[in-house]
């Protein structure tokens, strides 16, 4: 039974051990191969019948059940020597043939049709297009709105910091994830915790909700504030037939996800805490709620349309100003468990676990990030359509998108939650192959860049694969040192790599005044996650990197520090908003939720007036002075 355990895991994914960040090799035990198996529908007590059924269904396989084409080449496939054949093309229009020409096939995700069993091709250019050298901006549309004006920053406040970034010369504007979220919950405002990834969060829509004022956001007055200011819009002019042309076009994907929205309004805001009957979208319970409740199923629908016609104005807005890539939006890794993608999509998503990372030097026990792992075998079985579908949404509306941590394309790390809670975590082997081909056809059909972030332990391999594809990595300059020196040495300009995009920090890292102040080290001593001892140690770690960092850049100024960074090889740097504003305090402490004041951090400067101050002005020279 349990060398049918060991291959059944192997079969599905399941890796049977990983090196550590200590270059130690640590074994999946049974009991996690069990409690994985699990959380994928299978059932480890069944481990040979399970065996047996794959064996049945590839058996009978006459081509895969995917595999990735390079589009515009004629496609031929030996094993349709003397078959018929139908390619169901994702357009609608279909090809009928037989024999083993099968002929060019288009850009997109198809579906080959066969006597037996159907295969997904999904076409992709081999390679997305360099960017030219650029520059931009990231800033936290949240805190778009200064203490004096209040509320939360909307997706006009962004089309004038978008206008008047252009105008000092940003090539885009980035902004953290803007997916759906959780209306009906004041504390669910994390950005990286989505219901959805596919549509967009109402909260950023300018809708005139009464603002509460002061130095932080106040998201307990913000978001009940917000829902009724779109109520009295909806009341207002809701509704038209431009909305309802939308509205039919975005088909049963976007009903469910309204459904989903007004049942929140009722039942709570997470789907596993509802009468068991509404937690099945099939339920006639809950047909016979969207036929009560149809007036506020088509309220949620209007939202999105609504606020993806404020996005289209962003994206005008960043024409209009001459920027090169617009806007930069971010892909969450995941989604939340008990959120409205997965109460849709159920399948698509394992049961019972988190994805989260193994343990290390700083997190002992590993982390649980809280958030759903896409299935493996049932993303395949769609043709990677889920995907797909939520790259296409951000793609409306960005001409760079960041997908956050992409070593999930080659692995995910899942913890066993709910029954299994305590049991330790393994790696599933991801389809790596196909995620990257479906963001290169996504991208592609845009003309967009995209950025991976591949920051900490990365997959043998995973590197030259997203150069291949030409997807840029991420380089953050305060890691970029020679770990190997004996004294602290950073890397010099000309040393970065040029298929990144390069930044000071991050959102989850120190701004740069606050690095050279050491203000994240008096958090965690402040939090007591860093002892006494060990918080002087880092204090005096960090004045060595203080100061072989002035000494690289030539002086301890942001603006020589952005001049290092114009002078990179790397085709795209990206400055903080908050570093340009000379801002201590970073936007989120990672490992925190209510301890620190994540995400409600306001701007002292109005978005109008971004693209304005000195410090931006001299940064767009230096940056214009290294060709960007």
């Amino acid at each position: 039974m349990t060398d049918a355990l060991s291959a059944l895991a192997d079969r599905l994914g399941i890796l049977p051990d990983y090196l550590d960040t200590a270059g130690e090799r640590r074994e999946t035990s049974p009991d996690s191969r069990a409690a994985l198996l699990r959380a994928m529908g299978v059932d480890p007590d069944r481990a040979e019948d399970a065996l047996a059924a794959l064996d049945a269904e590839e058996a009978g396989r006459v081509v895969p059940l995917w595999q990735v084409i390079e589009t515009g080449a004629p496609l031929v496939l030996d094993a349709l020597e003397h078959r018929s054949w139908r390619i169901e093309f994702e357009g609608g229009e279909m090809r009928e043939g037989r024999g083993a020409d099968l002929g060019e096939v288009p850009l997109g995700i198809h579906l080959l049709r066969l006597e037996g069993h159907d295969g997904w091709l999904l076409a992709a250019p081999p390679r997305l297009p360099e960017p030219a050298p650029a520059w931009g901006v990231t800033l936290p549309l949240y805190g778009l709105r200064t203490a004096d004006r209040g509320g939360i920053g909307t997706y006009r406040d962004l089309a004038a910091a978008v206008a008047s970034l252009g105008r000092a010369g940003a090539a885009f504007a980035g902004v953290n994830p803007i997916h759906a979220g959780f209306p009906a919950d004041p504390t669910g405002f994390s950005p990286y915790a989505p219901s959805s990834r596919r549509r967009f969060s109402t909260l950023h829509i300018e809708a005139g909700a009464e603002p509460a004022k002061g130095d932080l956001i106040d998201y307990d007055h913000a978001v009940p504030a917000q829902q009724a200011a779109l109520l009295a819009l909806w009341r207002d002019r809701g509704g038209g037939p431009d909305f309802d042309a939308w509205r039919s076009g975005e088909g049963e994907a976007l009903e469910l996800f309204a459904l989903h929205q007004a049942l929140s309004e009722e039942l709570g805001p997470y789907w596993p805490d509802w009468p068991e009957a509404f937690r099945d979208p099939a339920h006639p319970d809950v047909a016979a709620f969207a036929r009560r409740k149809a007036d506020r199923v088509e309220f949620h629908a209007w939202l999105q349309w609504l606020a993806e016609g404020q996005l289209a104005e962003v994206r005008q807005a960043a024409d209009e100003a001459g920027m090169r890539h617009g806007l930069y939006l971010d892909l969450a890794v995941g989604t939340h468990p008990a959120g409205a993608e997965t109460w849709a999509d159920r399948a698509t998503f394992a049961q019972n676990v988190s994805l989260g990372a193994p343990p290390d030097a700083f997190s002992p026990d590993g982390q649980t990030w809280g958030l759903a792992p896409l299935q493996p075998r049932s993303l395949a079985r769609q043709g990677f359509r889920p995907l797909a579908q939520i790259l296409r949404a951000q793609l409306r509306y960005a001409g760079l998108l960041r997908i956050d941590h992409i070593l999930g394309f080659e692995r995910t790390f899942w913890v066993p939650t709910g029954p299994d809670a305590g049991t330790p975590g393994a790696y599933v082997r991801m389809p790596k192959e196909a995620l990257l081909a479906v963001v290169r056809i996504e991208a592609a059909r845009t003309g967009a860049t995209v950025i991976g972030e591949d920051l900490g332990n990365i997959p043998e391999g995973l590197g030259r694969d997203l150069e291949e594809s030409g997807i840029l990595g991420c380089r953050v300059a305060m890691f970029e040192q020679n770990w190997d020196a004996a004294e602290t040495e950073f890397k010099p300009a000309a040393d970065y790599d040029r298929a990144a995009l390069t930044s000071f920090g991050t959102h989850d890292l120190p701004t740069f005044a606050g690095w050279r102040a050491g203000r994240d080290i008096d958090w965690r001593e402040k939090l007591g996650s860093v002892a006494g001892q060990a918080a002087e140690e880092m204090r005096r770690q960090r004045a060595a990197e203080r100061g072989a960092l002035a000494e690289l850049a030539g002086g301890p100024d942001m603006q020589q520090m952005h001049a290092l960074l114009a002078d990179t090889p790397s085709r795209l740097v990206a400055v903080q908003i908050e570093d340009i504003l000379g801002l201590v305090e970073q936007p989120n402490l990672p490992g925190t939720v209510h301890e620190h004041p994540n995400w409600r951090r306001r701007l002292p400067v109005e978005p109008a007036k971004l693209g304005e101050q000195d410090a931006m002005q001299k940064t767009a020279d230096r940056m214009r002075d290294a060709g960007r």
